[in-house]
């Protein structure tokens, strides 16, 4: 047990009868825990297993590499498209977290023994996001702007291509565009 989980499930809260359930179920099946971003992270040999989180409509056990799980029970979620590996069992009361525990352990032992294994998820490198037209244009037009995109790190070029791909006019793509040229040439992300 991690002093910082205990403290963290001492503390009112939405969900906080959930997670001590969960923690226990997490607990009986042979991993580690920690306290990662601000939540109970369960680990083996040093690797991220599973993690539990709350959010306002539901509490959910978030397996790292849920991509490469079987799921019988056709119980997990990808949060969004964008999400790759990661994937939640979602919850909205203790009686349903009770009810799937043999199924939950069994979910648990399953991801333990894939990050045992060494598997990985195959993720989409940034040339599998399209390049909006409006974005292309700026990259020719602007001395230095492909420049400085490309010396961004991957996961930031693909935010950048997946938000300014998103809207369906072409002038709020170039409004998001000219937004974020300047953090580009900053060397700054999305989010930074």
């Amino acid at each position: 047990m991690h002093p910082q989980v205990d403290q963290f499930l001492s503390q009112p809260g939405r969900w906080q009868e959930e997670f001590v359930v969960l923690r226990n179920i997490v607990m009986d099946c042979g991993v580690e825990e920690a306290f990662k971003w601000k939540h109970p992270c369960y680990t083996v040999q040093g690797k991220n297993v599973v993690l539990i989180h709350g959010f306002k409509e539901y509490c959910a056990l978030l397996f790292f590499k849920g991509a490469l799980l079987q799921d019988p029970e056709n119980i997990l979620v990808q949060q969004t498209d964008q999400v790759q590996a990661a994937r939640q069992i979602r919850f909205t009361g203790v009686e349903e977290i009770k009810q799937l525990e043999p199924v939950l352990k069994d979910y648990i032992r399953k991801a333990v023994e894939v990050e045992k294994s060494g598997l990985k998820v195959p993720m989409r490198k940034t040339s599998d996001y399209p390049v909006p037209e409006e974005f292309q244009n700026k990259l020719n037009e602007l001395p230095g702007l492909e420049k400085a995109f490309k010396a961004l790190t991957p996961g930031r070029q693909r935010a950048y291509l997946y938000y300014f791909a998103q809207p369906k006019q072409s002038k709020t793509r170039e409004a998001r565009i000219e937004k974020y040229i300047q953090r580009i040439f900053e060397g700054k992300g999305l989010n930074d």
